[in-house]
């Protein structure tokens, strides 16, 4: 009678264990991903050995009406070493889904008296983009690929920014683009009042590594 009873505790207990938990449901959510805002200046420029202040941020998911924290990436960010880098801000909200922001940040002693701004066309084929100033030895350039601007359907032009490192070099550093992410090699720069040239091979999602020459107009 002992072993009998023992056994049927047994099956008593297995039989709980696999009994089914009606309190468990599954759970629709809404994929929303937090926006994250840099206070100040996405775009800042040390000299080489200068100090670099992470610019404040705030996130907020409007959806799920929260409030964030924001996490700063340093990345491979060098003081010591020009170049341009990017500093990665990201948020996440309780269900895991991720925002970002970068901040760009050029280590350059370049004199601030540099100025690239202006129209440059790129040869064969003719191609336009406008290179804008934004800090001492930064620039965007507002197409970077280089596509037909007079026809759309040879695809969206796509800005980027550069750092100007010394009289002969730039450098794109690894960001995001509108069009993938951005690498680049051989960037050269020849200024000359009469004829300022860039040059780089792109590696940009879509045009694969590609040689891009702009003269300035």
């Amino acid at each position: 009678m002992r072993k009998i009873l023992i056994a049927l505790s047994f099956a008593a207990i297995a039989y709980a264990g696999c009994k089914k938990k009606d309190t468990t449901v599954s759970q629709v959510v809404t994929a929303s991903y937090p926006t994250v805002l840099i206070t100040g200046s996405q775009y800042v420029s040390i000299p080489v050995g200068g100090s670099f202040t992470p610019p404040s941020a705030t996130a907020y998911d409007s959806f799920y009406k929260e409030n964030l924290s924001v996490v700063k990436d340093l990345g491979t960010l060098n003081n010591n070493v020009p170049g341009l880098y990017t500093v990665v801000y990201s948020a996440k909200n309780h269900y895991g889904f991720v925002g970002t922001a970068n901040v760009y940040v050029a280590v350059t002693s370049i004199t601030d008296t540099l100025d690239l701004t202006g129209w440059y066309e790129r040869l064969t084929p003719t191609r336009s983009a406008h290179i804008t100033k934004i800090s001492r030895g930064l620039f965007m350039t507002s197409n970077v690929g280089g596509v037909d601007t007079t026809d759309p359907t040879t695809g969206a032009q796509i800005s980027a920014v550069f750092a100007v490192l010394n009289d002969t070099t730039i450098d794109f550093g690894s960001q995001l683009t509108s069009g993938g992410p951005l690498s680049a090699t051989s960037q050269t720069l020849t200024l000359d009042p009469g004829d300022t040239t860039i040059n780089y091979a792109l590696n940009l999602s879509g045009f694969g590594t590609q040689v891009r020459t702009f003269v300035k107009q």
